[in-house]
């Protein structure tokens, strides 16, 4: 269970999720993790980052929620960052999406910039089915990068959608066959390396920066809520549920 990162070139770094046993699934030490390589990457010379998973099942489960599930202001930091929700970040992300990428992996997604998927990846935010808050970004971003309703849709039903599904509404930019994914995105990484870094990181940091301040902006409301939801009932059950791969009982 790890972050692992690799330079591919003089300045591209190919970041990779390593959990495989549970679908790269991210502990609390593995999303300490990444947000510290995020600080390093951004302090160094790389002009591009490429994010993908291990093996060909999953990108990223998000968090994993067999472990600890407590949400103290502080660990909403680490995780936050992390997933780069607040960050007003000057690193181009290229999305490898080597399988499902859904719940926090799917939040995390939504900080890159360049995707591509493979066709048997799934995407969605199942979150609501086991009476968790999808606070890592989705609720503030999503209805930016997909408009509200195909949000909505994602959000509200926890349905997973397919490759296809995330080009047409726009999640994604294209769909290849995997063999072909990583030296897309590579090369994509290599594109965006070779123009001006100064102008780069410019543009990256000015989006970025717009969908930090309107993230911040709701910070307060957002703790608020997924507090709310972690001290009912529902949440106990759909954790419960969720541990014993069973369908929850929602009174």
């Amino acid at each position: 269970m790890e972050i692992r990162s690799e330079r591919r070139g003089a300045h591209v770094v190919l970041v990779t999720i390593d959990n495989p046993p549970r679908l790269n699934a991210m502990t609390r030490a593995m999303l300490a993790d990444l947000a510290k390589l995020w600080d390093e990457l951004e302090a160094s010379d790389c002009r591009c980052i490429v994010l993908t998973g291990v093996g060909t099942r999953a990108f990223s489960a998000g968090a994993d929620i067999s472990g600890d599930l407590s949400a103290s202001a502080e660990t909403a930091r680490v995780v936050s960052h992390a997933l780069l929700k607040y960050d007003a970040y000057s690193k181009p992300v290229v999305a490898a999406v080597n399988g499902d990428c859904v719940g926090g992996g799917l939040e995390l997604l939504l900080s890159t910039d360049i995707r591509g998927a493979v066709p048997h990846a799934r995407f969605g935010l199942p979150e609501v089915k086991w009476s968790i808050y999808p606070f890592g970004g989705a609720t503030l971003k999503l209805t930016q990068q997909i408009g509200h309703a195909h949000a909505m849709d994602l959000l509200l039903t926890g349905r997973l959608i397919d490759a296809a599904e995330a080009a047409r509404i726009g999640l994604i930019n294209r769909v290849m066959p995997a063999e072909e994914l990583m030296p897309w995105a590579l090369a994509t990484a290599e594109q965006i390396a070779a123009n001006s870094p100064s102008a780069v990181q410019a543009v990256k940091r000015q989006i970025s920066s717009t969908i930090s301040e309107h993230a911040r902006a709701r910070e307060a409301m957002e703790q608020a809520l997924g507090d709310q939801v972690r001290a009912s009932a529902h949440f106990k059950e759909g954790v419960m549920a969720f541990r014993e791969k069973r369908r929850p009982s929602y009174e």
